[in-house]
């Protein structure tokens, strides 16, 4: 079983929900951060012995003795990552392409070649049944979906999963939650969770993924959301509610489960929920 946990917005609760998630599991379980602009599940886990590993993606390199400027290999380009000016070789900008490598296949006379460029690393760690597996990106690296796909091949076919996603509905928030067999779209009754939350749900029928919602600091708005989820047809898979102790614990980097064990039952509903096929339709 593999949960992703997203949100439409920033500042949904959706960390807190995808560590306490995994607090909830008594058995082995994977905790994926594929957020690795911002990565922050390691604040609240302690453990030693963390395993890095770089990741690189392949970027062309030209030999202008080869080259003719020919142009196709900027012609082949969708992300213009590499251009051809003139009679001179073509310019590659790094920053921008998505190591396809198509632009070595399709050069007529074998002048690019491809060499391995770092984007960031993949850490691992080990906090008592919870196996943290998180990315970093590098500092000026713009791609983040390569390094989150080097995150996802960690995962382990034997045992669940959880993953917690970047925020919004862009490309990142798509290679994280791709393939995944729920997502959690975590909200908060506000007109700016509502709007978001509908644009998350739009991305999760455009893919195919099979959703529920958790609506987090239940009271500090009003009912739109579970209007909008009643309308649509969307499962509230579990109601937070507006605690003063929970931003309190979280500030301190306390799990929620470990501060107020009072919220186990609730995560525990959540996980029966979700793993029970509770969910929105492919649609």
């Amino acid at each position: 079983m593999i949960l992703a946990i997203a949100s439409g917005k920033g500042g949904t609760g959706k960390t807190t929900v995808a560590l306490n998630l995994a607090r909830t599991f008594a058995a082995p379980v994977q905790l994926l951060d594929c957020d690795v602009e911002e990565p922050n599940c390691h604040l609240f886990l302690r453990g030693e012995g963390a395993v890095s590993e770089i990741v690189s993606i392949p970027v062309p390199e030209v030999d202008a003795a080869l080259c003719d400027a020919c142009g196709e290999c900027g012609r082949f380009c969708e992300y213009h990552a590499i251009a051809a000016f003139g009679s001179g070789p073509p310019v590659v900008f790094p920053e921008m392409c998505h190591g396809c490598g198509g632009c070595a296949r399709v050069c007529p006379r074998g002048a690019i070649r491809e060499r391995d460029r770092r984007i960031g690393i993949v850490e691992t760690k080990q906090t008592g049944a919870i196996t943290l597996v998180q990315g970093r990106l590098d500092v000026g690296a713009a791609m983040a979906p390569p390094l989150i796909r080097a995150v996802k091949a960690r995962l382990r076919g034997d045992i669940p999963a959880i993953l917690d996603a970047p925020p919004g509905t862009s490309c990142p928030v798509i290679a994280a939650i791709r393939g995944a067999n729920l997502a959690l779209l975590v909200t908060e009754p506000t007109p700016f969770g509502l709007h978001d939350l509908t644009l998350a749900v739009e991305m999760a029928r455009g893919i195919g993924v099979p959703f529920g919602v958790v609506v987090n600091r239940v009271g500090i708005g009003d009912d739109r959301v579970r209007r909008f989820c009643e309308k649509e047809g969307v499962p509230i898979l579990a109601e937070i509610p507006d605690d003063r102790k929970i931003a309190e614990a979280y500030s301190r980097g306390e799990l929620l489960l470990d501060a107020l064990p009072g919220y186990r039952a609730l995560f525990e509903r959540l996980l029966e929920n979700a793993m029970g096929g509770r969910a929105a339709e492919r649609r």
